[in-house]
């Protein structure tokens, strides 16, 4: 099954932005909707957006305008470009395969945190 390696994350303030990078350990191009997540201490993690191979993509409410989620099957990876970025936003962020990460043998990386200041 595919890895998936997060990073980018970081300390950003109130209206910042950061552009997280997600490199597969193999080709993507059989992962029909890449997607990225977040998950905050003491909740669930949610589905923040996910893009299909034809281009569709689909945002959280929370996130829309403000993040753009992108993949490159050429060099097996994904990203998400998050500007405007609020408190709110802080979680660890994942991505991962759409389909896999719904159901009960999905798999996940370490994650990479992303933390906004007031």
């Amino acid at each position: 099954q595919v890895q998936f390696v997060e990073s980018g994350g970081g300390f950003v303030q109130f209206g910042g932005s950061l552009r997280l990078s997600c490199t597969a350990s193999e080709s993507i191009v059989e992962v029909y909707a890449m997607a990225w997540y977040r998950q905050v201490p003491g909740k669930q993690r949610e589905l923040v957006a996910f893009i299909t191979n034809a281009g569709t993509t689909k945002y959280l409410e929370a996130v829309q305008g403000r993040f753009t989620i992108s993949r490159d099957n050429t060099n097996n990876m994904a990203f998400l470009q998050m500007n405007s970025l609020k408190p709110e936003d802080t979680a660890a962020y994942y991505c991962n395969d759409l389909w896999r990460a719904s159901g009960p043998l999905s798999s996940w990386g370490q994650g990479t945190q992303v933390t906004v200041s007031a």
